[in-house]
C-alpha cells in the first residue's frame, strides 16, 4: 500500500520515481525512519523530522560525504530536503558492544577503521560551517587548539542552553577552571576527522563490515569518539588494541575519557533532561575540584 507523507512528493521528484510503498522502521530517538519502495523498484532509506531545524539534514548529508573517504562503510546520500534525508538502503545490524556480530573480529575491524578515519584529519579544530548533534546546533567556528574549542564551542554554549531550560546547573565557574588547565587535555595532537556522535546506536554492521550512520562531524580530538562509545555501551579491548595498531593512543587517554564525556552528557541533559544534568555537574566537579590532581 502506498503511504502519503508530507515529503513523499519531494522524494519522488528528487529521485524521478513515484513512491510505491513505505513502512516505518526502527530508528533513533529524534527522527522517524522509513523503508521506501519506489515505482521503479528501488528501495531507499528515509529519515524524516517534521520540525527539523533549518539545514539539519543538509548538514548531515555533508557529514556523511566527509566521512565516506575513510575505511568504514558510510551510506550513499541519494537526496535531501528540508525535513528528510534519503540514503541507499543497506541491510544493517546494530551491534551490542559486548557481543558484536563476528565478536572480536568486528570490534577489531571497527577499531582499525576508526583509527584510519581519524588519521584522515581535518583542516583545523572545527568545521567550515555549523551543523547539528541530533537537533542541537553545533557551533564549529574554528579555534587554535583543542582545549579552547572544546570548552568554548562545545561545552559552554550547550551548558548555557541547558541552564536556560533548567536542566543543567550554572557551571560557568567550573568551565573557567577547566579552561585554565589545558594540560588536562593531554599532549597536543593534530585535529582528527570525527564522526562526532559515535555511540553504539550509530555503529552498524553491513555484513561483516562496520558502518557508520547519523554523524555530527567536525575536526577535533580523536579521544572524544572513543569516549562516546565508552559512555553508551563500553569499549571492547579488541577495539582498542586494533585501533592502537594503526594509531597508538597517547599516554593517559583512559584518564581523559571522563573529560571527553562532558559534551555528550550536556547534549543528553538538554535533549532529555532527567539525571544527565546532575551527572554532568558531578563529572565536571571531579575534573576541576580540589582533588583534581589525583586524577592526573
Amino acid at each position: 500500500m502506498r503511504a502519503v507523507t508530507p515529503w513523499s512528493s519531494e522524494l519522488a521528484a528528487a529521485l524521478a520515481s513515484p513512491v510505491h510503498a513505505m513502512e516505518q522502521v526502527a530508528g533513533g530517538d529524534i527522527n522517524d525512519a522509513f523503508r521506501v519502495q519506489l515505482a521503479d523498484d528501488r528501495v531507499v532509506f528515509v529519515k524524516a523530522h517534521a520540525a527539523a531545524p533549518d539545514g539539519m539534514f543538509a548538514a548531515e548529508a555533508a557529514g556523511l560525504d566527509w566521512l565516506r573517504p575513510g575505511p568504514l562503510r558510510v551510506p550513499q546520500v541519494l537526496a535531501v530536503g528540508a525535513s528528510w534525508l534519503a540514503l541507499e538502503w543497506l541491510a544493517l545490524d546494530v551491534p551490542a558492544p559486548a557481543r558484536p556480530p563476528g565478536g572480536s573480529t568486528f570490534a577489531a575491524r571497527l577499531g582499525r577503521g576508526l583509527a584510519g578515519l581519524h588519521r584522515l584529519g581535518a583542516p583545523g579544530f572545527g568545521l567550515a560551517s555549523d551543523n547539528f548533534l541530533a537537533t542541537l546546533r553545533q557551533v564549529n567556528t574554528p579555534a587554535a587548539d583543542w582545549p579552547t574549542f572544546y570548552v568554548e564551542r562545545r561545552l559552554r554554549p550547550l551548558i548555557a542552553q541547558g541552564a536556560a531550560l533548567g536542566r543543567i546547573p550554572d557551571l560557568g565557574t567550573q568551565l573557567d577552571a577547566l579552561s585554565a588547565r589545558p594540560e588536562r587535555f593531554g599532549p597536543p595532537e593534530p585535529p582528527a576527522r570525527l564522526h562526532g556522535d559515535l555511540w553504539w546506536g550509530n555503529v552498524c554492521a553491513a555484513g561483516d563490515r562496520p558502518a557508520l550512520v547519523d554523524p555530527a562531524v567536525y575536526g577535533g580530538h580523536r579521544e572524544i569518539d572513543l569516549a562516546m562509545l565508552e559512555l553508551f555501551g563500553g569499549l571492547p579491548d579488541d577495539l582498542i588494541a586494533a585501533y592502537s595498531e594503526v594509531w597508538p593512543l597517547a599516554a593517559g587517554w583512559r584518564e581523559r575519557v571522563r573529560l571527553h564525556q562532558l559534551y555528550p552528557l550536556a547534549a543528553h541533559a538538554v535533549l532529555f533532561g532527567g539525571g544527565y544534568g546532575g551527572q554532568l555537574a558531578r563529572a565536571l566537579a571531579a575534573l576541576t575540584g580540589p582533588d583534581h590532581a589525583r586524577d592526573r
